[in-house]
């Protein structure tokens, strides 16, 4: 049954009291209509819990906005939702299209920074955020007493002589809940093993990013990337007002998975709204995604910290391959990647969050 204003109710119940359900939830697809947006597909949808979110077929189906009861969740940059034409992949030309929003996948044969690896010239985080989808079906039943909303659809990175990689996305929400479910399936089409780097880079920002707001996490060792991170590394899950010329840190944790074998994190505000608190919180499996990096970047404008699982170790490709650690799909292979994304919406339900990470059992 679905919990919504503070009750819950089965279908016939709701069905009573609307004309038609997409009065309390649903999916709307439409087109931007002008500038560097114009031509991008959007899809919102809206949980009728507060949660709704913006996703972007053309832009890899990923998650570009994200608000719960008219707060926002995520940090969003000043591209806007541009067109994956104006992708620059050379150097850092990735820069130019982030969008930030909830969710920029980067990957799939390559992430990190640029580098030049066995004679191919890569930049920055990849191609897959930049690329557009195909078959895009979106799709809202009820499944006796529950609503579900989802869009599904497949991203191909591909080239003549070189990789052939499927991305199959399903992003799944239900009615009344505060929260949603990606679930990735990545395929080599191909007849090659391939490099298969990938990272999740979720994005929260102001109102949950403020002065006093932390990273709450299974942490049993952050190491900083570089010496910028050195400085205060102690500080690694606090955050603070915006500073003028702040340098970005990121930091790269050890994490301890609970007894079923997930990685639960997040970023919370227990000061917001008059100390009613508010969070983002993911979940995912250790096995499929081992590698957490925080980009912390607490800047005037690019206020923002970067909550981002992955299958390896970010570092430059050339790197990895180097170091015997870059990740590889044989011809045939699947992966799959399973990646809760909520809302803890009070701090009674982030200190319930907090205080399972610090159980023993955990």
């Amino acid at each position: 049954m679905a919990y919504i204003y503070g009750k819950k109710y089965s279908r016939n119940e709701i069905l009573k009291k609307v004309g038609d359900i997409s009065q309390i939830a649903g999916i709307k697809r439409y087109t931007l209509a002008e500038g560097k947006e114009k031509g991008v597909e959007a899809i919102d949808i809206r949980t009728g819990s507060g949660l709704s979110f913006t996703i972007l077929p053309d832009r890899g189906i990923d998650i570009s906005y994200a608000e719960y009861k008219g707060k926002p969740l995520c940090w969003r940059s000043s591209i806007g939702d541009a067109a994956p034409e104006f992708f620059e992949p050379e150097g850092y030309g990735f820069l130019r299209n982030f969008f930030g929003g909830l969710l920029t996948t980067c990957g799939l044969t390559y992430a990190g920074h640029p580098c030049m690896d066995e004679g191919e010239q890569l930049g920055l985080h990849g191609r897959i955020n930049n690329t557009p989808a195909k078959n895009i079906c979106t799709e809202n039943i009820w499944e006796k007493d529950e609503y579900i909303l989802t869009v599904k659809g497949k991203v191909q990175e591909t080239k003549v002589f070189g990789e052939n990689i499927l991305l199959t996305r399903t992003i799944t929400s239900k009615l009344g809940e505060s929260k949603l479910y990606l679930k990735d399936e990545v395929e080599n089409l191909g007849f090659e093993k391939t490099p298969h780097m990938v990272l999740y880079h979720i994005n929260i920002g102001f109102p949950i990013l403020d002065n006093g707001s932390r990273l709450i996490s299974p942490t049993k060792i952050a190491h900083p990337r570089d010496k910028e991170a050195e400085k205060n590394a102690h500080q690694y899950n606090t955050f603070s007002e915006p500073i003028p010329k702040y340098k970005e840190k990121c930091y790269y944790h050890q994490m301890k998975p609970d007894k079923n074998g997930f990685i639960h994190a997040a970023i919370i505000n227990e000061k917001f709204d008059n100390n009613t608190g508010l969070g983002v919180y993911i979940k995912y499996p250790f096995s499929q995604l081992p590698e957490f990096l925080e980009w912390k970047m607490t800047g005037e404008g690019i206020y923002v910290v970067g909550i981002e699982p992955s299958n390896c170790y970010i570092s430059t490709r050339t790197q990895l391959r180097k170091e015997k650690k870059l990740p590889f799909l044989e011809p045939g292979e699947k992966k799959e990647y399973d990646i809760e994304i909520g809302v803890l919406q009070t701090n009674k339900e982030i200190k319930e969050f907090e205080d399972k990470l610090k159980n023993e059992e955990y």
